[in-house]
């Protein structure tokens, strides 16, 4: 190929567009500390995403955290190591420590028929992970939760505007956090979201990410700085113009990977979710070395010797991390294990050609 391609390009609004929306900083001056930008994102949000309570912070990760400690969460929370070093940092940054729960292979989300296996007098919460758009079993989930009087926190970070059985991916759980990173189908250069059932939280959020500081005197809390500025706010306010149309976009390019992998011997594409409006945040591959003829690492190698690059996401394994691995043990999520070994995501955004594409998969086609 002549130039390389990426496995993922942030979309950016016009220039002008952008210009446009950021023009009356420079009249005010207020580019943080929850301003004007920050309050309209906020409120064309909720508007989006049919939700009643939202907060915003700086990054994902920050929302996970926050909430988390926002709910005054002590012990052992349930997770899966198939995630984003994220999840399981945040939860170990929060005074928690992770009990890691295998994954279906077929969705990748957490197995949830293992979790009440886990579940001991210390657990408190399940933090499972909607993974590549993927939902979790959300009905068994909250069954559990319930029965053992647990908090359920969605990661949620790849399901920007996904709809279950026609209702909000960010209504589910007691909470769901949101990621606006610039890698993900909608972005605010950085930020990150919490939408969350209980209004009372809402005041605890903004006190941790705003120092506890509720006016020019009075501090009531013990906080830190995880405000979103207006810049990220305007950004997302552009880009939230156009992501119905950033979805189609990717649908259709998802339509052609499946229509040329599908029929691949050895290559695994993922599967359609039954109830769920996707957003095709991305297209992860099973490469089954035994039939496929190479390995996943093998194909890794020879799609960038190509000029393509792909990521190997989830890998390794968060239980699998040097600064965990001495106090997990992988075996334990076999499943997680092994797909972790074979997965790899192939270049997917709006600006995709698809001659290019089509060009990925014949590089996949010809062994």
């Amino acid at each position: 190929m002549d130039s390389f391609i990426n496995v993922t390009e942030t979309y950016l609004p016009g220039f002008d567009e952008y210009m446009e929306e950021i023009r009356a900083l420079w009249d005010t001056h207020w580019i943080t500390n929850m301003g004007e930008k920050h309050e309209e994102f906020k409120r064309r949000l909720k508007a989006y995403l049919g939700i009643e309570n939202l907060e915003l912070f700086v990054n994902g990760h920050m929302a996970l955290e926050m909430t988390l400690q926002s709910m005054k969460l002590s012990g052992e929370v349930i997770t899966t190591p198939f995630t984003f070093g994220s999840t399981t940092h945040a939860i170990v940054r929060s005074g928690l420590a992770p009990v890691f729960c295998d994954i279906h292979r077929d969705t990748y989300t957490i197995d949830e028929d293992r979790i009440e296996d886990l579940i001991t007098e210390r657990t408190c919460a399940i933090v499972p992970v909607h993974v590549y758009g993927n939902i979790c079993n959300v009905e068994r989930i909250d069954e559990i939760a319930k029965k053992h009087g647990l908090k359920v926190i969605y990661d949620a970070a790849h399901t920007f505007g996904e709809r279950y059985k026609g209702m909000s991916v960010a209504r589910l759980g007691d909470a769901s956090i949101l990621s606006f990173h610039a890698t993900k189908v909608f972005h605010s250069i950085e930020g990150g979201a919490v939408c969350f059932k209980d209004k009372s939280l809402e005041q605890t959020l903004y006190n941790l990410k705003n120092f506890g500081i509720r006016g020019p005197e009075t501090v009531t809390a013990v906080g830190a700085n995880a405000k979103m500025n207006e810049f990220c706010a305007a950004m997302g306010i552009c880009n939230l113009r156009y992501i119905d149309d950033e979805i189609c976009k990717r649908a259709a390019i998802v339509g052609i990977y499946r229509e040329r992998l599908e029929q691949v011997n050895g290559i695994i594409c993922p599967l359609v979710q039954a109830d769920v409006k996707p957003n095709y945040a991305y297209f992860p591959i099973l490469v089954e070395e035994e039939s496929y003829g190479m390995s996943r690492d093998q194909l890794y190698d020879k799609l960038y010797k190509a000029g393509i690059h792909t990521r190997k996401y989830f890998y390794p394994l968060t239980n699998d991390y040097d600064c965990y691995k001495e106090q997990y043990d992988s075996a334990a999520t076999p499943v997680a294990k092994d797909v972790s070994a074979k997965v790899l995501t192939l270049p997917l955004y709006s600006s995709l050609d698809f001659s290019i594409v089509h060009k990925i998969c014949d590089s996949i086609e010809l062994k």
